[in-house]
This record gives structure tokens, sequence and C-alpha cells, in this order.
């Protein structure tokens, strides 16, 4: 029997994603849509682009009870705003499943959500409930998870990148070095004056210096300092992440390149690639392309990954998270 779905946010960029990938998932059959501004609209009419997709749902709003019963809700929802809600699906409309793309119960650490996202978190017993979603790193956890916690995108690209170093003792000393660039559909729909055409057209700028709300989600997966640097790319989807770390003496590209491919040869969306990638080759993709080599005369590792924000980066990841937690194949759907 397939399991009964609902997405709550489906007209944001996440949303849409992920009603684009249950259009082919044998197992999840889509049962409600929610949104906050478009409530009683239908589907199709409130997103034009999804023209090819037979669908005569209507969008309802976000009141828990329109979500009752189903066996999995997505949440796409802006921070602050599913930690509020999801005591209630659980304990009150018995929901069985809940995968949030959100940060609101990422960090294991309450007191970050006021540092770094700017709101006391509303429902802090649940931080130790919930599961981090990125199947490469936590695939044990998320078996039968009631709460999963989607990575971030640049989280996922970082630590994709850097983690099987880390857990082979090779990128043990010194600070991780991060920089990163996204494309804009990264901020969300919502525009803002930086996100806006004139601004970001044929333009290339840094921000979130020293304070990026990723920082300490990244160093929490790597348990360790890492220096992030995000930039923004006048283009529309995609993450490319180059990191850097250093390694003992001894150690040579040749090894590092195995490292990676003994950590992702079973993969189904991580690929290692013996030339660095670029965005074009995974951009509506879930997966994860990462390249690695050595700086002989400094004695560190260049570790690249390219990632989709939208897919492998948020909607095609919880919908990974969401095949483990049933013991799916995670590929299923895509």
């Amino acid at each position: 029997m397939s399991k009964s779905v609902g997405i709550m946010g489906g007209t944001g960029f996440t949303g849409v994603e992920l009603i684009k990938i249950l259009n082919n998932h044998p197992e999840f059959e889509l049962r409600a849509v929610g949104s906050q501004s478009s409530a009683g609209i239908n589907l199709l009419s409130a997103v034009p682009n999804l023209f090819n997709i037979e669908s005569d749902l209507g969008l309802v709003d976000l009141s828990p009870d329109n979500f009752a019963g189903l066996d999995l809700v997505f949440m796409a929802l802006p921070h602050n705003t599913s930690a509020k809600l999801i005591p209630d699906l659980f304990e009150k409309f018995g929901v069985s499943h809940i995968v949030d793309l959100s940060a609101d119960f990422r960090l294991k650490d309450s007191k970050l959500y006021d540092k770094y996202y700017g709101f006391e978190h509303p429902n802090p017993g649940w931080l130790k409930q919930s599961v981090f979603g990125l199947p490469e790193v936590n695939r044990n956890g998320l078996y039968g998870a009631q709460l999963v916690a989607a990575a971030g995108c640049y989280v996922t690209a970082v630590s994709l990148a850097v983690f099987p170093f880390i857990s082979h003792s090779i990128a043990n000393k010194g600070l991780i070095i991060a920089d990163c660039a996204s494309g804009v559909t990264g901020a969300g729909k919502k525009l803002t004056a930086t996100t806006q055409f004139t601004a970001v057209n044929e333009n290339f700028s840094v921000y979130g210096l020293l304070n990026h709300r990723h920082r300490p989600e990244i160093e929490q997966v790597c348990g360790r300092d890492v220096l992030f640097t995000p930039h923004l790319l006048p283009i529309d989807r995609g993450i490319l992440a180059t990191c850097y770390f250093s390694v003992d003496d001894g150690i040579d590209a040749k090894q590092l390149t195995d490292v990676l491919y003994k950590a992702y040869n079973d993969e189904c969306f991580v690929k290692v690639c013996e030339q660095p990638p670029d965005l074009k080759s995974i951009c509506n993709t879930n997966y994860a392309a990462v390249y690695v080599t050595l700086d002989e005369k400094t004695n560190t590792g260049i570790v690249i990954s390219a990632i989709d924000n939208l897919m492998k980066g948020a909607s095609g990841q919880a919908v990974q998270c969401a095949n483990a937690i049933f013991g799916f194949q995670e590929n299923l759907g895509f």
C-alpha cells in the first residue's frame, strides 16, 4: 500500500521540486498541499510550471488538521514555522513521520537559534528527538525516524566534501576552510534587495561573512571549526564548494582520491570525479559530484563538490531521507 503524503509549503521553490519528484514516486501518494499565501486555489493554477502533472488537488491552509493521519508530511516552510506546528501534527493529528526542510530541528544546541536565526526555539525538547537528514553521513539513524531535519544546502556540499577525510583521520589538524558559491534560489522565493535581478545580474558577491547560519550546522556535522564563506552567483541554482584542509607529510593525491572512492563507491547519489566538477553537470539532479587533489607545496588537500541546492541541497535530499525512513531504495522516485 502506498504511503499518504502531504507538503506544507508547496508553492515555494523547494515545495514545487518536491511535487515534481513525488509525481514520479511509486510508493508515495500526494494527498494534501498547503500554502501560506495561496490556500483555496487549485494547485496547478497557483504553480503554472507544473503543467505536465495531472492533479486536481486544491491548496489548503497550514492548519495541522488538514494533514491529519498522513503517513508522511514534508515541511518546506520558513524558519521558526515548523517548530511551532510539529508538536500538534504528531500529538493531536496523528501524522506518523515528518521531514522538515527548514533549520528548525537541525541544531542540537537550542541557544544557537537565537544567535544565528534570531529567535528563541519554541520547542527545544524536540531537538533531541530529531534525526539529522544527510543519508551519506547519518543513514543508520533514518530508518523509522519520526522527525528528520534535512541538512542545509551549503552543509550538504561541504560535508560531503570533507567528512570522509575527517572520519579517516586525514583532515585531523588545523582549520577547515570552505569557500562556497550558490545560485539565487538558495535565498528562497521571497524577494529582497540583494536578490533582485538588478542586484544579482552580472555580479558576484560575498554575504553572511563570519556569521552565516549554516556555519554551526557544518561544524556540528564535522566536529571541527570551519571557516565558511558563502558567495552569491548570478545563476538560478547550484552550489560549488571548494574546501581546504591540512594533511600530514607522506599523504599523496592518490590516497586522498582513494578515500573518496571508499566513502562513496556504493552511494547512489554521490559521484567521485577525475576532474573538478561544474554546476551544469549536476543541476536539476539529486547528484553530488566530488573531486580531490593535493597541493604538495603546502600539504593542503583541496576537495571540490557540486550540488543542486534545490535537489540534493533540499527537496531531493528530503525525498531520499523519506525513502530511508520507510526502508525504500533511496533513489526511488528520481
